[in-house]
């Protein structure tokens, strides 16, 4: 898991690499055969650590925008990159690995090496550090750059006479992306492609000429400059970005998502650390059904060996340097190391056009417990194996990509032309995938795409804010989105003018399906998953998503670049707020932070008096939020609320997106003497135990009758230890995860909501005390939509069990002070925006 997020600290001097003699080092075996255990994976699991996150870290992440790289000047493109200032904290500095500090001057004199190397900055991170994309490539006049972007447009969009174009198959550079340092305390990427550049830079043989004029290599030098400097796998604003790819919440996962659109790789590696032996993806299954997997297991299997061959060409042994031979996961495990999830890099890459696509994982572990308790020279003799290692895999993808050029370039063009076309996948068998050993049933993984997803505009949209927000999502991701200008119909059903349309017959259908469809339930296909199994934007951002399974699509439409508005203020009479989504939240709590006096509806809108029209229409501007007019007077006011949170990054950010004020808390900082008159509410996830609270810090707290928000296991916990609420806590299956049905009651909390919630770890409750309040119960039968859940070994825990139970409950404690817990995950790393309301709506009772 992530740790929580130190204070960046200012500045530092470089010190210089040294490599030390061989010391002691801890191996973990690999296991040959797929009948071997999986791997150990860094990170899985339900996010449990505390946030540690500033405001403004959070809010310049939320308002960042990711620049739209330059696309037809020519190559060299020089840019001279302002040096940070020294920073003697960077914790690189005690491998003996560049700090962040370092890397501008450097590039900036690779730059002076020759015509081969240009810098860009393609963004910055959630700490305001530059992201520096490199091109190595030989060099182009602007005339000769913008017949690559031509070409590249021409397999995108017009891939079938892309594929009979004799200038791409002779002249159209194969762009290489190498992601670097993505979790910043995996450090070693950065440093070897550095030598990288380096020697592409100053090499003079036919090889690498030949390479250059062939190939454009992209390398995204340091993807997390914040952990990097930090010694965290996060960045500052407390997130995993390897789990961000599918949300984009994330300034630096944005930028790499733009990487990705713009230079279009057809083969892409993402260094990381710490598996021993070296692991090199490809993955076990289950595989993501989405892909043009037989197109791509081609590639990714073929460019593996060769990898393998060079990272144990290095000569390391165990005996001698405690370095275990590589491992290949398709090969060499049965399960655990999956590519289902497009939340990682590699998994995201093939659906913008990657045939091959890797993780690698350098043996040497120098970070977290071995950071702080090895002796510096041999972490620094680790270090220096696991920068050999990465270069290993670099050139070796390099040398694969030069000599497949045109059967790469072909593959990347068939996986678009089979989604225009809107072609049948084909399964991987070892006749549709020749020369891939292994393959069998275990490895089908494939879906039926719909002729179309429309989203509905009119009576048939619950929300336009959430409508909009998935139709920029989709063109973010380039996605190909029609608004109709007629009403029209498809499948049998009716549509008003100004619905949008996915037309499946796209180049990118595969990234509209992972974002678009329900997902399915893979429970029994294998016995546990690394991360997360479902997480469909369709069912889970809010808005009305229905899919045309079949019919001719004729609607006359015009192309979308961003979602039409959607804000509205009634001309006349006092004005409601529904708080369905996070805007809608983001919208009262600026009113109430302005004085508005807002008064709460029986179903948990919000009614704002006429007098506040001008202040709404600046907000239905701003958020895009509609303000309806009504004579419902309320039942009770609502107030600013301020947040005591212990909870995690996901949710601290979620929290700030809906506009409430969050005062970061935990076990210590309660018993250091926490002054509760700042806070209206407790939100209880991670970090925070009843248990472990001082007599002082529990007398205060119950003292100061503030109510609870509590979530998970940990907030359900908190609850029974404080004898809050009369309601048992029943846990589930830990691993298990995805999308479920549910029942809605409404009222304060669920009125409004959707049917369908997201699910980590999932509890219910059991045992209702008086005046304890159903307010959302897990759906009948089995309320798995798409995920993994399975029942425990002892047969309980699974979603049978959990079937028409309490997943919310609400009441008061015997004080008045109301108290809500939630068994699901409506904040979960900041993706399920449609159920995000929930939470706000519990803490704006109080």
């Amino acid at each position: 898991m992530g740790t929580p997020r130190p204070v960046l600290a200012v500045t530092a001097a470089l010190a210089g690499a040294l490599l030390l003699a061989p010391g002691p080092a801890t191996a973990v075996p690999g296991a040959p055969g797929r009948d071997g255990p999986h791997p150990v994976r860094e990170g899985g699991g339900r996010d449990t650590t505390a946030a540690r996150a500033p405001l403004s870290a959070t809010a310049d992440a939320l308002r960042t925008a990711t620049p739209e790289l330059t696309r037809s000047s020519g190559y060299p493109r020089r840019t001279v990159l302002d040096a940070p200032p020294v920073n003697p904290a960077d914790k690189s500095i005690k491998l003996g690995l560049a700090p962040y500090h370092s890397l501008a001057p450097r590039l900036n004199a690779l730059q002076k090496l020759g015509d081969r190397v240009s810098v860009e900055v393609a963004g910055h991170s959630a700490g305001g550090h530059e992201l520096y994309l490199v091109t190595v490539t030989a060099p182009e006049s602007s005339r000769q750059a913008r017949e690559q972007e031509r070409m590249r447009e021409r397999i995108e969009n017009v891939p079938a006479a892309a594929a009979k174009d004799r200038r791409i198959k002779s002249s159209y550079k194969t762009p290489v992306f190498i992601n670097n340092n993505i979790h910043g305390n995996e450090w070693e990427g950065t440093d070897a492609a550095l030598r990288l550049i380096e020697k592409l830079a100053k090499a003079k043989d036919r090889t690498t000429a030949e390479l250059l004029s062939k190939n454009r290599i992209y390398l995204n030098v340091t993807a997390n400059p914040d952990g990097r400097i930090a010694g965290t796998r996060v960045n500052a604003n407390g997130f995993d970005l390897n789990r961000d790819f599918i949300t984009g919440s994330q300034p630096e996962a944005r930028a790499i998502r733009q990487i990705a659109i713009d230079k279009q790789p057809a083969v892409m590696l993402d260094l990381h650390g710490y598996v021993n032996g070296t692991l090199i993806e490809p993955t076990t299954p289950p595989h993501g059904e989405n892909y043009e997997y037989d197109l791509f297991l081609k590639n990714a299997y073929a460019n593996a060996p060769g990898m393998e061959k060079a990272v144990n060409g290095l000569g390391y042994t165990p005996a001698k340097d405690g370095v275990e031979p590589a491992v290949i996961p398709f090969r060499d495990q049965k399960e655990g190391w999956d590519d289902w999830p497009p939340i990682f890099t590699p998994q995201y890459m093939p659906f913008q056009g990657a045939v091959a696509a890797h993780t690698i994982e350098f043996p040497m572990a120098v970070n977290n417990e071995e950071y702080d308790s090895l002796p510096v020279a041999e972490l620094r003799r680790r270090a220096a194996i696991n920068t050999g290692i990465a270069g290993a895999a670099m050139r070796a993808t390099l040398d694969y990509t030069r000599t497949h050029r045109a059967s790469v370039i072909a593959d990347q063009i068939e996986t678009f032309r089979r989604g225009a076309a809107g072609e049948a996948q084909r399964p991987v068998s070892e006749k549709t995938v020749p020369g891939v050993p292994g393959i069998g049933p275990e490895d089908v993984y494939t879906t039926t795409f719909p002729r179309a997803y429309v989203i509905p505009a009119g009576r048939g949209q619950r929300s336009a804010t959430a409508a909009a927000r998935l139709v920029d999502h989709l063109v973010v991701n380039d996605v190909r989105v029609e608004r109709a200008v007629l009403p029209f119909r498809l499948a049998g059903r009716s549509y008003p003018a100004g619905s949008y349309v996915v037309d499946m017959h796209q180049s990118k259908r595969g990234i509209a399906n992972v974002i678009l469809a329900d997902g399915r339930d893979i429970s029994a296909d294998v016995s546990t998953m690394y991360d997360i199994s479902g997480w469909s934007l369709g069912l889970l951002w809010g808005a009305t998503v229905e899919k045309a399974a079949g019919g001719e699509l004729h609607v006359v439409s015009r192309p979308v670049h961003a979602a039409s508005p959607t804000g509205h203020v009634s001309p006349f009479g006092d004005l409601r707020l529904r708080l369905d989504d996070p805007k809608e939240l983001a919208a009262v709590n600026s009113l109430l932070a302005q004085g508005v006096s807002v008064r709460r509806a029986a179903d948990g809108s919000a009614i704002v008096p006429a007098s506040a029209r001008e202040r709404a229409t600046v907000l239905a501007d701003r958020f895009g939020v509609r303000f309806t007019a009504t004579k419902e007077r309320g039942v009770a006011p609502l107030k600013r609320t301020r947040v005591a949170a212990a909870v995690t990054a996901g949710e601290q950010f979620a929290l700030r997106e809906m506009g409430f004020e969050v005062l970061p808390v935990s076990t210590e900082a309660l018993n250091a003497g926490f002054d509760w008159s700042k806070a209206d509410v407790l939100y209880v996830s991670a970090g925070l135990e009843y248990g472990k609270l001082t007599p002082a810090a529990r007398k205060a707290f119950l003292g100061s009758g503030v109510g609870v928000v509590g979530l998970g296991s940990d907030g359900a916990a908190f609850n029974a230890a404080a004898g809050l609420l009369a309601a048992k806590a029943v846990v589930g299956n830990g691993d298990a995860n995805g999308v479920v049905r549910v029942a809605n009651a409404g009222g304060a909390i669920t009125g409004g909501a959707p049917a369908h919630t997201f699910v980590y770890s999932p509890l219910w409750f059991t045992d209702l005390g008086p005046g304890v309040r159903a307010d959302q119960s897990y759906g009948a039968g089995n309320p798995l939509v798409a995920g993994h859940w399975r029942a425990l070994d002892d047969g309980t825990g699974g979603p049978k069990d959990a079937a028409g139970r309490a997943s919310i409950v609400s009441g008061r404690t015997a004080k008045g002070a109301p108290v809500v817990l939630f068994g699901t995950e409506p904040l979960f790393r900041d993706h399920p925006k449609g159920v995000f309301a929930q939470v706000g709506r519990a803490l704006l009772t109080h």
